[in-house]
């Protein structure tokens, strides 16, 4: 079974920003950037919009275990 756990803290502090940057640089409310980084909601369009402000792959956002 596959483990899938967000990347999203990891992301942020490695380009500096927080998550109300990463609100403003995507028009994703903080609540639910707080909701992705905390594994509760992976929202379609969030996942890509986020993938492209952070400048890397979708597959970069998660965490995948076996």
């Amino acid at each position: 079974m596959l483990k899938v756990r967000p990347r999203l803290k990891e992301l942020m502090k490695e380009k500096g920003i927080t998550q109300a940057v990463l609100s403003e640089m995507t028009g994703i409310p903080q609540p639910s950037i707080s909701r992705f980084d905390r594994n509760i909601q992976h929202l379609d369009w969030h996942v890509f919009t986020i993938a492209k402000a952070l400048n890397v792959s979708v597959e970069d956002l998660f965490k995948i275990e076996e």
